[in-house]
Protein backbone atom coordinates (compact mmCIF):
# COMPACT_ATOMS: atom_id res chain seq x y z
CA UNK A 1 0.00 0.00 0.00
CA UNK A 2 2.74 2.06 -0.05
CA UNK A 3 3.15 5.24 -2.39
CA UNK A 4 5.78 7.91 -3.19
CA UNK A 5 2.76 9.90 -3.52
CA UNK A 6 1.45 9.97 -0.36
CA UNK A 7 3.46 13.57 1.65
CA UNK A 8 5.75 12.38 4.45
CA UNK A 9 3.56 14.26 6.85
CA UNK A 10 0.49 12.65 6.29
CA UNK A 11 2.58 9.26 7.21
CA UNK A 12 3.61 10.54 10.47
CA UNK A 13 0.63 10.94 11.57
CA UNK A 14 -1.11 7.16 10.90
CA UNK A 15 1.07 5.68 13.50
CA UNK A 16 -1.27 8.81 16.11
CA UNK A 17 -4.23 7.52 14.77
CA UNK A 18 -3.04 3.79 15.34
CA UNK A 19 -2.39 4.49 19.21
CA UNK A 20 -5.25 6.46 19.13
CA UNK A 21 -8.01 3.86 17.84
CA UNK A 22 -5.70 1.17 19.83
CA UNK A 23 -6.57 2.80 22.89
CA UNK A 24 -10.25 2.81 21.83
CA UNK A 25 -10.47 -0.44 21.40
CA UNK A 26 -8.79 -1.51 24.66
CA UNK A 27 -11.55 0.74 26.18
CA UNK A 28 -14.02 -2.13 24.48
CA UNK A 29 -15.10 0.96 21.57
CA UNK A 30 -16.29 -0.38 18.62
CA UNK A 31 -17.11 2.41 16.33
CA UNK A 32 -15.43 5.87 16.31
CA UNK A 33 -15.48 9.10 14.30
CA UNK A 34 -13.24 11.36 12.49
CA UNK A 35 -14.48 14.25 15.02
CA UNK A 36 -13.61 11.83 18.12
CA UNK A 37 -10.73 10.91 16.58
CA UNK A 38 -9.21 14.17 15.90
CA UNK A 39 -10.81 15.75 19.90
CA UNK A 40 -8.22 13.32 21.09
CA UNK A 41 -5.74 13.87 19.12
CA UNK A 42 -5.91 17.60 18.48
CA UNK A 43 -5.82 17.19 14.63
CA UNK A 44 -9.16 18.45 12.74
CA UNK A 45 -11.62 16.10 11.65
CA UNK A 46 -11.37 17.36 7.77
CA UNK A 47 -7.59 16.20 8.80
CA UNK A 48 -7.82 12.73 9.67
CA UNK A 49 -10.50 12.46 6.54
CA UNK A 50 -8.40 13.70 4.01
CA UNK A 51 -5.25 11.89 5.50
CA UNK A 52 -6.97 8.16 5.62
CA UNK A 53 -8.69 8.99 1.64
CA UNK A 54 -4.80 8.92 0.55
CA UNK A 55 -5.20 5.37 0.95
CA UNK A 56 -8.55 4.31 0.83
CA UNK A 57 -12.19 4.46 2.19
CA UNK A 58 -12.26 3.36 5.54
CA UNK A 59 -15.63 4.89 6.83
CA UNK A 60 -19.51 5.50 5.91
CA UNK A 61 -21.10 8.79 6.31
CA UNK A 62 -23.20 9.11 9.23
CA UNK A 63 -21.77 5.48 10.55
CA UNK A 64 -18.15 6.48 11.18
CA UNK A 65 -14.91 4.09 11.01
CA UNK A 66 -15.50 0.90 12.09
CA UNK A 67 -12.45 0.67 15.06
CA UNK A 68 -10.82 -3.02 14.31
CA UNK A 69 -11.06 -3.09 10.80
CA UNK A 70 -9.37 0.96 10.90
CA UNK A 71 -6.96 -0.82 13.40
CA UNK A 72 -6.36 -3.32 10.89
CA UNK A 73 -5.86 -1.47 7.68
CA UNK A 74 -3.53 1.00 9.40
CA UNK A 75 -1.38 -1.49 10.64
CA UNK A 76 -1.11 -2.95 6.50
CA UNK A 77 -0.29 0.46 5.56
CA UNK A 78 2.43 0.98 7.92
CA UNK A 79 3.31 -2.45 7.23
CA UNK A 80 2.74 -3.90 10.49
CA UNK A 81 0.82 -6.81 9.89
CA UNK A 82 3.89 -8.73 11.02
CA UNK A 83 6.78 -7.94 13.58
CA UNK A 84 10.01 -6.42 12.66
CA UNK A 85 13.11 -7.51 13.91
CA UNK A 86 15.16 -4.98 15.32
CA UNK A 87 19.12 -5.02 16.29
CA UNK A 88 20.09 -2.14 18.94
CA UNK A 89 23.82 -0.97 18.85
CA UNK A 90 24.99 0.85 22.20
CA UNK A 91 24.51 -1.02 25.92
CA UNK A 92 24.95 2.01 27.80
CA UNK A 93 22.52 3.41 30.29
CA UNK A 94 19.95 4.81 27.62
CA UNK A 95 20.70 1.46 25.53
CA UNK A 96 20.05 -0.55 28.52
CA UNK A 97 16.71 1.21 28.95
CA UNK A 98 15.57 0.29 25.19
CA UNK A 99 16.40 -3.26 25.37
CA UNK A 100 14.35 -3.62 28.76
CA UNK A 101 11.71 -1.73 27.35
CA UNK A 102 8.53 -4.29 26.85
CA UNK A 103 6.71 -1.84 24.90
CA UNK A 104 8.32 -1.93 21.42
CA UNK A 105 6.33 -5.23 20.87
CA UNK A 106 2.42 -4.96 21.04
CA UNK A 107 3.73 -2.08 18.49
CA UNK A 108 5.58 -4.71 16.06
CA UNK A 109 9.21 -4.68 17.15
CA UNK A 110 10.95 -7.36 18.31
CA UNK A 111 14.68 -6.25 19.31
CA UNK A 112 16.49 -9.43 18.50
CA UNK A 113 19.99 -8.56 18.79
CA UNK A 114 22.65 -5.91 20.96
CA UNK A 115 25.82 -4.50 20.17
CA UNK A 116 28.38 -2.42 21.82
CA UNK A 117 32.58 -1.69 21.29
CA UNK A 118 33.24 -1.38 24.76
CA UNK A 119 34.86 -4.70 25.92
CA UNK A 120 34.03 -4.40 29.23
CA UNK A 121 30.05 -4.79 28.31
CA UNK A 122 30.72 -7.60 25.54
CA UNK A 123 29.66 -10.79 26.94
CA UNK A 124 26.86 -9.47 29.33
CA UNK A 125 23.63 -9.71 29.53
CA UNK A 126 21.39 -6.62 29.11
CA UNK A 127 17.58 -7.51 29.68
CA UNK A 128 17.03 -10.70 28.11
CA UNK A 129 20.00 -10.31 25.40
CA UNK A 130 23.44 -10.74 25.26
CA UNK A 131 25.77 -8.14 24.60
CA UNK A 132 27.76 -9.04 21.66
CA UNK A 133 30.95 -7.17 19.81
CA UNK A 134 30.09 -4.45 17.06
CA UNK A 135 33.34 -6.27 14.84
CA UNK A 136 30.74 -8.92 13.93
CA UNK A 137 27.30 -6.73 13.81
CA UNK A 138 28.03 -6.36 9.88
CA UNK A 139 27.93 -9.88 9.58
CA UNK A 140 25.50 -11.32 11.84
CA UNK A 141 22.91 -8.47 10.61
CA UNK A 142 23.40 -9.61 7.12
CA UNK A 143 22.78 -13.18 7.85
CA UNK A 144 19.77 -12.26 10.18
CA UNK A 145 18.61 -9.86 6.89
CA UNK A 146 17.47 -7.06 9.15
CA UNK A 147 16.11 -4.20 8.30
CA UNK A 148 15.58 -1.83 11.32
CA UNK A 149 18.40 -0.84 13.65
CA UNK A 150 18.09 1.59 16.89
CA UNK A 151 21.21 3.53 17.62
CA UNK A 152 22.23 4.16 21.51
CA UNK A 153 26.03 4.88 20.60
CA UNK A 154 27.83 8.63 21.44
CA UNK A 155 27.24 10.93 18.59
CA UNK A 156 31.20 10.41 17.83
CA UNK A 157 29.86 6.95 16.80
CA UNK A 158 26.78 7.28 15.27
CA UNK A 159 27.22 7.95 11.64
CA UNK A 160 30.47 5.59 11.81
CA UNK A 161 27.71 2.73 12.77
CA UNK A 162 25.26 3.92 10.98
CA UNK A 163 27.02 3.40 7.61
CA UNK A 164 28.45 0.03 8.80
CA UNK A 165 24.62 -0.94 8.99
CA UNK A 166 23.42 0.35 5.79
CA UNK A 167 26.22 -2.12 4.52
CA UNK A 168 25.42 -4.64 6.08
CA UNK A 169 21.37 -4.22 4.60
CA UNK A 170 19.60 -1.90 7.52
CA UNK A 171 16.66 0.34 5.59
CA UNK A 172 15.24 2.19 8.89
CA UNK A 173 17.52 3.79 11.61
CA UNK A 174 15.83 5.03 14.79
CA UNK A 175 19.16 7.56 16.06
CA UNK A 176 18.96 8.71 19.76
CA UNK A 177 22.43 10.35 19.47
CA UNK A 178 22.24 14.16 19.15
CA UNK A 179 23.26 14.51 15.45
CA UNK A 180 22.04 14.78 11.89
CA UNK A 181 23.21 11.26 10.20
CA UNK A 182 24.48 11.75 6.58
CA UNK A 183 23.15 8.76 4.56
CA UNK A 184 21.63 7.55 1.33
CA UNK A 185 18.31 9.23 0.32
CA UNK A 186 16.76 5.57 0.57
CA UNK A 187 17.63 4.82 4.34
CA UNK A 188 14.74 6.26 6.40
CA UNK A 189 16.14 7.84 9.49
CA UNK A 190 14.03 8.82 12.68
CA UNK A 191 15.88 11.10 15.67
CA UNK A 192 14.41 11.16 19.15
CA UNK A 193 16.55 14.11 20.77
CA UNK A 194 14.80 15.35 24.10
CA UNK A 195 16.99 18.42 24.22
CA UNK A 196 15.73 19.78 21.31
CA UNK A 197 11.73 18.86 22.26
CA UNK A 198 12.84 20.97 25.46
CA UNK A 199 14.09 23.70 23.73
CA UNK A 200 10.73 24.28 21.63
CA UNK A 201 9.27 24.41 24.46
CA UNK A 202 11.09 26.44 26.68
CA UNK A 203 10.63 29.09 23.87
CA UNK A 204 6.57 29.35 25.14
CA UNK A 205 7.52 29.46 28.90
CA UNK A 206 7.41 32.84 31.10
Amino acid sequence: MASSNVPDIVVGRLPLYLRALTQMSEEGREISSSQELGGRLGISSAQIRKDLSQFGEFGKQGTGYNISYLIEQLRKILRLDHPWEVVLVGAGDLGSAIANYAGFFDRGFRITQVYDNDPEKVGTRVGAFIVHDTRIMGAEVKRENLKVAMLAVPAAFAQEVSEKLVEAGIKAILCYAPISLSLPESIQVQYIDPSLHLQHMTYYLP
